[in-house]
């Protein structure tokens, strides 16, 4: 990847300034896609990730999941497992509100990760959930069919899609 490519966020938000919301917390980066985009699916939860673990056992298309976790540390929303169906099923990333897991076999494979840390502790599978419903975290609201940007500068949020080549 050439530097623009790496600094996708800097550029957009140069060319842009009025058509993104940057997240106001800095996520630690996993998986081996330093930069990732796509159109959004949301997926609201606590402490359950059934439904990130449905989601990511269907085909992606290039999208990217944006969960939000409420913050929590004590148990993760993604693991290895997870991670790799991701892969499979062609999800370009996973925005998350929350933490993961299995960092070392997820740091492997070709899928961007942005969560707020790491813990050993898995979910409980209860069913709780709602998927493509509005989240808001860290300053911004999010909602499906936005579209979410992210590089190691940050992640940003735009209602469209967004291309540094357009006027």
């Amino acid at each position: 990847m050439d530097k623009q490519t790496l600094d996708l966020l800097p550029d957009l938000c140069d060319k842009f300034p009025s058509k993104v919301n940057v997240l106001e917390c800095q996520f630690s980066h996993y998986g081996k896609q330093p930069v990732f985009s796509g159109q959004v699916v949301t997926v609201k939860c606590f402490e359950d990730n059934s439904i990130v673990k449905n989601l990511v056992n269907t085909p992606g298309h290039g999208k990217v999941i944006v969960v939000d976790g409420g913050g929590s540390t004590r148990c993760a929303l993604l693991g290895d497992m997870l991670a790799e169906a991701a892969v499979k099923n062609g999800w370009s990333g996973l925005i998350i509100n929350g933490v993961i897991r299995d960092v070392a076999t997820i740091n492997t494979l070709s899928i961007g990760v942005k969560a707020l840390g790491t813990t050993p502790i898995k979910t409980e599978k209860r069913g709780l959930g709602d998927l493509n419903i509005p989240v808001r975290f860290a300053g911004v609201t999010i909602s499906e069919n936005n579209w979410v940007y992210a590089d190691l500068n940050g992640v940003l949020i735009s209602e469209h899609e967004l291309n540094i080549g357009d006027n």
